[in-house]
């Protein structure tokens, strides 16, 4: 440890720490002093002794509040991250009370076939292990990661991933290939024509998720590549277990979705893979972790091994039969 850091380690209180993200939360000393429940003239010392304890400015005060600055965002959440490893290790202390070996956090989509997999030969490895899922959006999950709530997430690496500015922040652990899939009830005939292109499914009813995403997208870029206008699906939906249930209800229905979802459905039984040429790929999923955090937790290794072998096992899985 450097003499700075250790004049911080020596100087800074955990108050300190909430300061910061009081302040940019609540961007006016005011609001900062009713959330800490402090008053102002306490609130202007906490912050003159936060800068003095980095040697630097980090927030500039104006007619329009206070803000942070390029030093203040960085301090404010490396803040973040800290206080909320402490709510966590509250937490892991006491279900490390309560009989559970081991925490882990983890946020996904809604819909994969591989989190759930790797659940289970993660708790074959560490029978006490707890894992809390936490389903929502990639944006969403990916602020949840770096503000110290999640140990990782798995996520597709899309385009405003690759772009934006969490990317330095964040380290992938495993990275698995994914592609377009039809899909279709096990007795529907079109489904065993062998030769299948896009442009000959044309005039079939489709199911498929909303445009925004990208196996949407991906949809009708298949079409346009091979000179078909995208059809208009008949149902719109994101839910797997909507999608399984009505292509087996209605057999004349094809389904687009991803590979990586589709094996799962597939082996449930009465549905089966539709062989399209050519194929089409989608974004790589990724696991992900915060970047320069040290020696990883054992379940969370564990957790990254267990989503690599499920990887392979879906990969080896990929081509229909």
């Amino acid at each position: 440890m450097d003499a700075k850091t250790d004049r911080l380690v020596r100087k800074l209180r955990l108050r300190h720490l909430e300061l910061l993200v009081a302040l940019a939360d609540t961007p006016t000393m005011r609001g900062a002093a009713a959330r800490l429940h402090l008053s102002q003239p306490a609130i202007s010392k906490m912050l003159g002794e936060i800068e003095g304890c980095f040697g630097e400015r980090l927030f500039e005060r104006g007619h329009q509040g206070i803000h942070a600055n390029a030093l203040g965002r960085a301090a404010v959440y490396r803040a973040r991250a800290v206080l909320h490893e402490l709510v966590r290790a509250t937490e892991d202390v006491d279900a490390l009370r309560d009989g559970v070996a081991a925490v882990l956090r983890v946020g996904a989509p809604s819909v994969t076939a591989t989190v759930p997999a790797a659940i289970i030969r993660l708790r074959e490895r560490l029978p006490g292990a707890a894992v809390h899922v936490r389903e929502g959006r990639v944006h969403e999950l990916f602020r949840r990661l770096l503000d110290g709530e999640l140990d990782c997430v798995f996520a597709a690496v899309t385009p405003e991933l690759l772009s934006g500015d969490m990317l330095p922040l964040l380290r992938p652990e495993v990275l698995l290939g994914d592609e377009l899939c039809v899909m279709a009830a096990a007795s529907n005939r079109q489904a065993a024509r062998r030769g299948l292109r896009w442009a000959d499914l044309r005039g079939a009813p489709w199911v498929v998720p909303p445009k925004e995403t990208l196996v949407r997208q991906a949809f009708m870029t298949a079409f346009l590549n091979d000179g078909a206008t995208p059809p208009e699906p008949v149902v719109e939906v994101m839910s797997s277990v909507t999608i399984g249930a009505v292509l087996r209800m209605d057999p004349s229905l094809l389904c687009a979705v991803r590979l990586e979802q589709a094996i799962d459905e597939i082996a449930r039984g009465g549905v089966r893979r539709v062989s399209v040429a050519p194929v089409m790929g989608l974004p790589s999923f990724g696991l992900y972790t915060r970047s320069g955090r040290a020696d990883p937790p054992a379940v969370l290794r564990a957790f990254a091994e267990a989503v690599r072998q499920v990887g392979e096992r879906l990969a080896s899985r990929r081509r229909p039969r």
